[in-house]
């Protein structure tokens, strides 16, 4: 008897290292009572704050040397760190709805009001509301979002803002100190600071991975979703998004480096959603209880779920039900592959296709298309 609780108790404790995930958003249930009928709905992109002219602001005028110390980077930088506050509708176990508030951060990348945070923080959102540094506060519209890189823009109606300049992340090393700005669990914004641990990190989170991401010792926590990542000029080098939670796990936090920010940030602004190729199917990921459930002639691949209409998948002969296993030449074992195969892809590029269909395995022709905005 005594073995077996044991071995219990070693399973139990292997079960609390495993590694999980996190986006650092804090959120705070309301009482439990069904939302006015006259709420508002979700916040959405409707192209009002969109701007196919913004460029970023000039930085010739900048210093790109180190400030004398942290205290001096923080009081740069903190000005332009704001806090978000979402409201969220969600459903309990009983189909019963309630409101729910989450806090997370921002940055102002110039004086029109755009400020860039995490597409977490502001998904599914009721209403997004913006409070500055000098507790002014503002409603903000999401400009547009971006999940694949979890990013997104908001717009505030105000100008003369105090924004923060973009650097260049390619310049960092490991060991350069960074500072973490944010609004950590709700609470007003704070910094913390610590190093580059490592550059050009992926990591995957609800199924989706990130990549070129910033490893740093700075704290991060809950409500620093969305905040700068500055450096020693400071400079925003990247935007705070996840961070490793796990019993005896520490200073593991990650942000998306600037460099590969700064292209989704600017198609957002321009015309509210990121162009990519698209084929126009919706997948699943293929594992052996999958196949086994779906009767699949393969246990790995990209199961397809949905086709749509007047697409690329659709002419090519694609359907529901069939498994890509390879595609352009290169095998394809989960769903993320099959999705990162196609964005390494050219808008316009015609692509091979093998699928398992049945007992068959058929080979077809896809010519990729510009993503649609999300909203047609």
């Amino acid at each position: 008897m005594l073995k077996k609780i044991k071995y219990i108790l070693i399973a139990l404790a292997l079960i609390s290292l495993i590694l999980c995930t996190s986006g650092c958003v804090i959120y705070s249930p309301q009482p439990a009572s069904p939302p006015s009928p006259s709420a508002p709905p979700a916040a959405d992109n409707t192209g009002e704050h969109t701007n196919p002219n913004w460029t970023f602001p000039s930085e010739a005028s900048q210093t790109t040397q180190p400030l004398p110390d942290i205290a001096s980077v923080v009081s740069k930088i903190m000005p332009s760190v704001v806090s978000v506050t979402t409201q969220i509708v969600i459903q309990d176990i009983f189909q019963r709805e309630y409101t729910e508030s989450a806090a997370g951060s921002g940055v102002i990348i110039d004086d029109e009001g755009y400020i860039v945070t995490n597409n977490h923080v502001v998904q599914d959102s009721q209403n997004v509301q913006v409070e500055l540094g000098d507790g002014r506060a503002f409603p903000a519209s999401i400009v547009g979002t971006d999940a694949l890189t979890d990013l997104a823009v908001l717009k505030i109606d105000a100008v003369n803002l105090p924004y923060a300049y973009l650097g260049d992340s390619d310049l960092l090393a490991v060991g350069d100190w960074v500072i973490a700005i944010g609004n950590a669990l709700g609470e007003g914004v704070s910094a913390t600071e610590g190093i580059v641990s490592r550059l050009n990190v992926s990591v995957t989170v609800q199924g989706n991975t990130l990549s070129d991401l910033i490893q740093t010792t700075a704290a991060i926590n809950p409500g620093n979703s969305g905040g700068p990542l500055v450096n020693m000029a400071g400079e925003v080098v990247g935007t705070t998004s996840v961070k490793i939670e796990a019993v005896g796990v520490e200073g593991m936090g990650y942000a998306i480096s600037v460099n590969s920010a700064k292209p989704i940030i600017q198609e957002l602004i321009h015309q509210g959603y990121v162009t990519r190729p698209w084929l126009g199917v919706g997948l699943y990921t293929v594992d052996p209880f999958v196949a086994a459930v779906n009767n699949l002639p393969v246990n790995k691949g990209a199961l397809i779920v949905e086709v749509a209409a007047d697409s690329p998948a659709k002419t090519a002969g694609l359907k529901e039900g069939d498994v890509i296993i390879r595609f352009e030449g290169k095998e394809i074992n989960t769903k993320d592959d099959f999705l990162q195969a196609i964005h390494d892809c050219q808008i316009g590029q015609r692509v091979e296709i093998t699928f398992a269909r049945d007992k068959d395995t058929k080979t077809t022709w896809a010519q990729l298309q510009e993503s649609p905005p999300p909203w047609g």
